[in-house]
């Protein structure tokens, strides 16, 4: 009889075990084999340690007021590129708004840095110039080495503003006024924000590459461009032997999913296109008829549209009004099962949004330290989500994106 035994070894490599104490004689041989099994990596470990509990059993999540890491914070590569970033990055447009202090925007970045968030990125669309000044003062302050941390910052085509569309010199003007406003040598992506469509896109793709080989920025990427505009600029990108844009900044949320879930996945997998979100934090809180409080996501109703029809205007007004209804529902269903499962609706939606694979860096914003505090403790909830709890959470929204089926040019003729 020959015996096979199998000691699993320490990730240090100390093997000095004994195993033949618990052996009993036998007259048989008894040959004894070792071998290592294959290291678990930290992400499955911590993933697999959470207690797989179904719905309405569920304690409320801890609060961990003295963590100096925050549990199930990850540091992922963005896009197909060398560049790791923390799964959670900060959103600073509604830091620097005009109603939060500079002691609380600074309380805000510290709370981030030391929860384990790398990555702070920059809107001129939203908080216009201010938040790259007052980022670039806090970051001089608090004396913090360049390599810990990640700047994003857009370039905003605007037809508000006098410095109009994406041609080369606004974009080079562009990031050396954002380098003097940061105070900092080198920004580390640039993301470009919205297309031009009267700049062609060799122009945009030439200077986003001259910037890169000046040494003002490590990587430029997207925000808010179609499928069709991102391959255009990797196609330029690799017929003019330029830098290719490593992501693509986009909303998502429970109410907005089909650009992320059906076609930037693919961009991934074909051209290396990572992928940043926002949205999860971006509600309002509306009212009931009965008097509750729910909420609900901004872009989640549609806008009036222009009509010069008051048939057409009465007949958009009922479908709003049937489509808020409708939201409102998906809303409060959401609401309780965030109650069963020992959070808020908030952080469901934040744990929710970063469950989904093709997520790299979720951007969550904040106006207090407590703000940001409680969503980062979303992430504690991860392990919670169970393939029960999700398909409970795709029942209530019952919007999952499908792909429309392919159109035959035959059957068109």
């Amino acid at each position: 009889m020959s015996v096979v035994l199998c000691n699993v070894a320490s990730a240090t490599g100390n093997d000095n075990n004994n195993n033949n104490d618990n052996i009993s004689e036998d007259s048989n041989p008894v040959t004894i084999y070792r071998c290592r099994a294959p290291i678990a990596s930290l992400d499955c470990m911590e993933e697999f340690s959470g207690r797989s509990t179904s719905l309405g059993s569920n304690p409320a999540i801890p609060v961990r007021n003295n963590a100096t890491t925050t549990p199930g914070l990850r540091y992922k590569n963005l896009g197909k590129s060398g560049l790791r970033v923390s799964n959670v990055g900060l959103g600073t447009w509604p830091i620097f708004s005009p109603g939060v202090s500079e002691d609380q925007a600074e309380a805000i970045l510290r709370l981030a840095v030391d929860s384990g968030i790398n990555l702070f990125d920059l809107s001129e669309a939203h908080s216009g110039t201010r938040a790259e000044i007052e980022l670039g003062k806090i970051i001089q302050k608090a004396g913090w080495k360049r390599t810990s941390y990640i700047i994003t910052t857009k370039i905003y085509w605007s037809t508000k503003s006098e410095e109009r569309g994406l041609s080369r010199k606004h974009i080079i003007e562009s990031v050396q006024a954002s380098l003097q406003r940061l105070q900092l040598s080198y920004i580390d992506i640039i993301l470009v924000h919205k297309a031009d469509s009267m700049c062609p896109m060799e122009e945009i793709v030439r200077a986003m590459d001259y910037v890169i080989t000046q040494g003002w920025s490590m990587y430029w990427g997207t925000a808010r461009w179609s499928p069709v505009e991102i391959m255009e600029a990797y196609t330029n990108c690799r017929q003019f032997n330029c830098v290719t844009p490593i992501v693509e900044q986009a909303e998502y949320h429970m109410f907005c999913r089909e650009k992320a879930e059906l076609y930037l996945p693919e961009m991934y997998n074909k051209i290396g296109v990572g992928f940043m979100a926002w949205g999860p934090l971006s509600m309002c809180l509306g009212d009931t008829q009965n008097g509750e409080r729910l909420w609900l996501p901004k872009g989640s109703l549609k806008t009036k549209s222009q009509s010069y029809s008051w048939t057409e205007d009465e007949v958009n007004k009922e479908e709003r009004m049937e489509e808020t209804r409708r939201i409102y529902d998906k809303a409060r269903d959401i609401g309780t099962l965030a109650e069963k499962l020992g959070c808020n609706a908030m952080q469901l939606s934040i744990a929710w949004s970063l469950k989904h694979e093709p997520v790299q860096c979720l951007l969550l914003g904040a106006t207090s330290a407590e703000q940001l505090h409680q969503s980062l403790q979303a992430l504690q909830l991860l392990p919670r989500l169970s393939t029960g709890v999700m398909l409970e959470i795709e029942r209530i929204l019952d919007n999952k994106p499908v792909r429309p089926p392919p159109i035959s040019t035959l059957a068109l003729r």
